[in-house]
């Protein structure tokens, strides 16, 4: 089996994993597997995250990574090859976020009418289901949410100038070279087509549907499973952490007390001392009972630093 310093915290039907699953099979990268409940509590994510309660995230030893574009970044300094990054495709990072977040609401509400969110949570009982939905309706306070009929409209646009873009040539979104913009749709076409009574929408784009049969190719790599109580112990006892500066000129100091918050939905403020700052990256020290003392790595894209006193 995998022995492996990569800790995915997920769940098998969150498209979220299944990018960072993907690029972890392209990447050839053994992780180890901690399966996370789907709606909150989340008592062990909290230990490790300190309340961030989107999925995935990545965990090494007592640091812990937050957000799919922070962990693809991660697992691109693990194993440069194949990359995620070619220079020949400056813009595939700002395509993934177009991906990871318009066309992925869209193919979420699509999914997620009620004969594929029923298809998707398998064999849950109405209970579970209204759950699931208190859950997500709690985590999206505030966000404005789109229709189903809106949803429908655009996802079809999108898929429409997708599978055009494909039909050029290939293999890739954006012909030879493979990219994180190749991964950040996928993970939205693979959610389309686990809702399987609601799939049909893919039916009438044969050069996409063929481009995820290759996306899927990559599978997930060696991994094995670990229990969330091992790998809150794995955190408790990690000999240090892994190295962060806080650069100047950016408006913080290291050792503030901060917050940090996603700007679109899971807005959960996340209070540590911070320990490290760039362009890409911000880093909170936190200490947990259980856990001992972790860092918290969020992407600057899509979060928010506010100055705050800790409680």
């Amino acid at each position: 089996m995998a022995t492996s310093d990569l800790i995915l915290h997920h769940y098998p039907n969150s498209p979220f994993s299944e990018k960072v699953r993907l690029i972890l099979g392209a990447k050839g990268l053994a992780w180890r597997s901690v399966h996370i409940p789907v709606v909150m509590p989340k008592p062990d994510v909290v230990a490790l995250t300190g309340g961030y309660r989107k999925t995935p995230f990545l965990q090494v030893g007592a640091d812990i990574y937050c957000d799919s574009a922070l962990i693809a970044r991660l697992l691109e300094q693990r194993q440069p090859s194949p990359t995620l990054y070619p220079a020949s495709l400056p813009l595939a990072p700002q395509f993934a976020q177009w991906a990871d977040f318009h066309l992925f609401w869209c193919a979420a509400a699509w999914a997620m009418q009620p004969a594929g969110a029923v298809a998707m949570l398998g064999d849950a009982g109405p209970e579970l289901l209204q759950h699931f939905a208190a859950d997500r309706a709690a985590m999206t306070s505030g966000m404005k949410r789109m229709t189903l009929a809106d949803a429908a409209v655009q996802l079809k646009t999108h898929l429409a100038a997708l599978d055009a873009q494909l039909a050029q040539g290939g293999p890739y979104l954006f012909g030879a070279a493979l990219s994180i913009a190749d991964f950040a749709v996928a993970h939205c076409v693979w959610f389309i087509r686990k809702a399987a009574p609601v799939a049909h929408v893919l039916n009438p784009h044969p050069a996409l549907l063929a481009w995820s049969d290759r996306m899927q190719a990559f599978g997930h790599a060696t991994h094995d499973d670990l229990t969330s109580t091992e790998a809150i112990a794995i955190a408790a006892s990690a000999p240090g952490h892994a190295a962060t500066t806080v650069e100047p000129s950016l408006g913080f100091e290291a050792g503030q007390p901060v917050n940090v918050y996603a700007t679109d939905y899971g807005c959960d403020p996340i209070a540590g001392t911070l320990v490290g700052l760039s362009a890409g990256e911000v880093v909170i020290r936190r200490t947990d009972e259980r856990a001992g003392t972790v860092h918290v790595h969020f992407p600057r894209a899509g979060f928010q630093i506010k100055k705050e006193k800790l409680s």
